[in-house]
């Protein structure tokens, strides 16, 4: 059967081609999803200001599944493992304990501080890969292989060493001045000297030095450091050490890092570029591999369709079910064994262009280069192998269960009705589908309950399309019928093909309903989700002017601004992210925001809902509703969550506002979350003119330029905060494009198939006395009813779970639809399918009727 597959492949090179490009593109995605994981997983850096210790502790940077055991609350490492986004610091009193530790030659605190270095243009100089430049103490200079270049160490409150490369970039020597910010004013520093990292060409980050006292004082972390760098004693193997400092500390919070894992305590961006990456190519891969059996089996599906005659011949000489089977499952492997090697470059190529385009979002550091091994490689050979088989011997089933006699009768035909037991399914999926729909509308403003529901509606309506796909095809040519008929001759031979045949119509339709509806679903929860945090921003914030800079404003400019005459009201917006437990016990990352309650009512309205914003202070915390409801957490309760930098807080729930999509979904008193923060820096300044006030933009224009790096913007310039979201909804959109890929590869492979099986229709027709331009009409007018079937069915099959998604997120159901994305889903899907119809019979009239009729199907 081997030998019979592989001269049908010879002969039917229409269909193999359609399931090899099924299959390549599978394994491109499955690879690229491959990479990015393993990049992931052990994404790492060489350690740099590190690479002198041999021993580092460092705070954990990431947070597992929270529970109770005995009152106390621990964590265990799970898959749901959240990442801190703020330095965890580490107490430097437990530097005593590690020096303590057999086999310790020497601890160093390294003491962290943001810092702006104001250059020749009186703007702060950008740190590399956009990173902000960091001070550190000069004693953590031993930590790595620093070597001073020129002059000497800081000896002074007013001086400062700088790395080679900012110096250069800043354009001071030593013996210069160079202009610091480390609060609210620059200072001027005396550059004492200048250092430089051996073996290191490129760092990843820009440093300069201070003396101890100064980045102690600068840092005001009570004790707290960034790391502890332990140097061995002579003969002491540093993982041996490792695990001793480990065993003597004993604390959860922390990490005991040798070798390559100095990188990654020194570099915690590092940390959760690799976690942003697991579930970025877990999401994908779970998405990726469905779509890609479905797009495999369809197209296998439509090929033994078309093949009834040829199976039903060989199991009327003697072939037996087994070996159709095995004939199919030959021809799926011998198109995905080549499949999977070409997979393998692309995906390597693909997976470079999303790390690009992840970077130009945040979603990584531009430095961020994808690992390169040889695991995705297997893997994605292995899913594609695994997917033909199983694929094939989905799409072998039917032939092989039915007797030879009986197949010969079906392939003079299309079996006309659904089979007994797809019915039953599709009927028992119709009504799942109302009941989910049902439920979603009766959650009332449950937006954990809404939102599930949604995810759930939209596979089941696609999943309802396929399974009862003949039957909406034949709906479709009945409303349609009229159209087609406008043209008397080809009209009216599309409207009696698609009657005759609405199997043959639905391999074309179930492709489109799959693209349309999952991408529309997706494009407009993002667009509803951007709309609702816009809209809520324009109608919430009431300050009347916002003071913002690239790199943070320090929060001693607000006393600055509330000394103005004409200024009722201001406070600082500090940002960050919370990881909070919910009622199951999973954490949930928050975005969080810090404010002067004091001040919150006359800069920003919230929509309180229940409680008094007021009452906000250390112990307590306001919520939104949509987190409330995700929670389940109310006015009065206490909420367990770690804030940014991994401090455990139980704050009682004063307040839940609506506003929470505009602004933040946890809001904490000011001062409280500044002091968990890394930079230590506020990210706005919130201005409310006083009554009566002409016109305070340039007092507050004076003021900024007393702050290099400060502007003052209109009251929408906050929404500058949405570029997180906008890097979130390039993910989902990738996600939805992968999807609709998968289905125009899918309707071009149904269009295609479907008209190379209709050579001998064609020559008949020409023999009858029609015009090859008149073919290509009729196959025009069937491709428009393919498209508008499609397109149409799509669209309907997209509204319910996009209602529900606006109902979690609004309150209303009316979604906001973008036309121009709506547009470019249908239009380019609808575009394949022409195309997939059209260049085919364009390719099959060029051979003479006579010939055609001899030829085989």
């Amino acid at each position: 059967m081997v030998r019979i597959a592989l001269s049908t492949l010879r002969a039917r090179a229409g269909g193999a081609v359609g399931t090899f490009v099924a299959l390549l593109l599978g394994s491109v995605v499955v690879t690229a999803c491959g990479i990015l994981m393993e990049s992931g997983l052990r994404s790492a850096v060489p350690p740099e200001r590190y690479a002198a210790a041999d021993v580092v502790v460092a705070g954990r940077q990431q947070v597992g599944t929270a529970d109770r055991d005995g009152g106390r609350e621990r964590t265990r490492g799970t898959p749901a493992e959240q990442t801190l986004v703020e330095r965890v610091p580490v107490p430097s009193g437990l530097a005593e304990r590690v020096a303590a530790v057999d086999g310790v030659a020497r601890v160093t605190p390294d003491i962290g501080v943001t810092v702006q270095v104001v250059g020749r243009d009186g703007n702060p100089l950008p740190g590399v890969n956009g990173a902000p430049v960091t001070g550190h103490n000069w004693s953590g200079t031993g930590l790595g292989p620093y070597r001073l270049t020129a002059g000497r160490p800081p000896g002074g409150d007013r001086e400062v060493v700088l790395d080679a490369r900012l110096a250069d970039r800043a354009g001071v020597a030593v013996g210069g001045t160079v202009e610091l910010m480390t609060g609210s004013a620059p200072r001027s520093f005396e550059v004492s000297g200048v250092a430089a990292l051996e073996g290191v060409p490129s760092p990843r980050r820009s440093a300069l030095f201070f003396t101890d006292a100064l980045a102690e004082r600068l840092a005001a972390r009570d004790g707290g450091a960034d790391a502890l760098g332990v140097r061995a004693a002579p003969g002491t193997e540093a993982g041996q050490l490792a695990r001793a400092v480990g065993d003597a500390l004993g604390e959860p919070g922390l990490v005991v890092v040798s070798g390559e894992d100095r990188g990654r305590a020194e570099f915690p961006d590092v940390v959760a570029t690799g976690s942003r990456l697991v579930l970025l190519s877990s999401a994908l891969s779970g998405t990726a591999v469905p779509v890609t059996v479905f797009v495999v089996a369809s197209t296998l599906s439509l090929a033994m369709a078309h093949r009834r005659r040829e199976t039903a011949l060989l199991r009327a000489v003697g072939a037996t079910p087994r070996q159709i089977r095995r004939m199919v499952v030959a021809e799926a492997l011998a198109a995905a064994i080549p499949a999977g090697l070409l997979g393998w470059p692309l995906g390597v190529a693909v997976a470079g262009w999303m790390g690009d385009r992840m970077a130009d979002f945040g979603y990584v550091p531009v430095d961020f280069r994808p690992v390169i091994g040889p695991l995705p490689a297997l893997a994605a050979a292995l899913v594609v192998a695994l997917t033909a088989y199983t694929a094939a011997l989905v799409a072998a089933r039917r032939t092989t269960r039915i007797r030879p006699v009986e197949a010969l009768g079906e392939a003079a035909a299309e079996p006309a009705a659904l089979g007994r037991g797809r019915a039953f399914t599709g009927a028992a999926l119709v009504v799942a589908v109302a009941a989910v729909f049902g439920a979603g509308l009766s959650q009332g403003g449950d937006f954990a309950a809404q939102a599930a529901l949604a995810n759930s509606l939209v596979l089941l309506v696609v999943i309802t399309g396929a399974v009862l796909g003949p039957l909406p095809a034949r709906l479709s040519i009945r409303i349609l019928g009229p159209l087609l008929r406008l043209s008397r001759v080809t009209g009216h031979l599309a409207a009696a093909n698609g009657a005759a045949r609405p199997r043959r119509l639905a391999g074309a339709v179930v492709p489109l309903v799959l693209a349309v509806s999952f991408g529309c679903t997706v494009v407009v929860a993002e667009t509803t989700a951007q709309r609702t945090a816009q809209d809520q921003l324009r109608a919430g914030l009431v300050a009347d002017h916002v003071l913002t800079a690239a790199a943070g404003v320090a929060p001693q400019v607000v006393a600055e601004v509330r000394g103005l005459e004409q200024v009722r009201a201001a406070t600082g917006v500090v940002r960050s992210t919370a990881v909070v437990a919910g009622g199951d016990g999973l954490l949930v990352p928050l975005s969080a925001q810090g404010v002067d309650p004091a001040s919150l009512s006359a800069t920003i309205d919230l929509r309180t809902r229940a409680g008094r914003l007021e009452h906000v202070a250390g112990d307590t915390v306001a919520i939104s509703a949509v987190a409330a409801s995700r929670l389940g957490l109310g006015v009065g309760d206490t909420a367990r969550l770690r804030l940014g930098d991994g401090t455990p807080l139980t704050p009682r729930v004063v307040a839940v506002y609506e506003r929470g999509a505009g602004f933040a979904d946890l809001t904490f008193d000011h001062d409280l979350l500044l002091a968990h923060t890394t930079a230590r820096l506020d990210q706005s300044v919130l201005v409310r003119a006083a009554p009566g006030a002409r016109d305070l933009a340039p007092a507050l224009a004076e003021l900024a330029g007393r702050h290099p790096g400060t502007v003052v913007r209109d009251r929408l310039a906050e929404g500058a905060h949405t570029a997180q979201q906008k890097g979130n909804a390039w993910v989902n959109h990738l996600g939805a494009g992968m999807v609709v890929a998968y289905a125009g590869v899918t309707v071009v492979n149904a269009q295609a198939m479907n008209t190379a099986a209709r050579r001998r229709e064609f020559a008949l027709l020409r023999l009858a006395g029609t015009t090859p331009a008149q073919v290509m009409r009729m196959v025009g007018w069937e491709s428009l009813a393919v498209v508008l079937s499609g397109v149409g069915i799509g669209t309907l099959a997209a509204v319910p779970a996009s209602a529900l998604v606006a109902l979690a997120l609004t309150g209303s159901p009316w979604p906001a639809v973008p036309g121009m994305a709506y547009l470019g889903i249908a239009g380019g899907t609808a575009a394949l399918a022409a195309v997939g119809a059209l260049v085919p019979a364009r390719l099959l009239l060029r051979t003479r009727p006579v010939e055609a009729m001899g030829s085989r199907e």
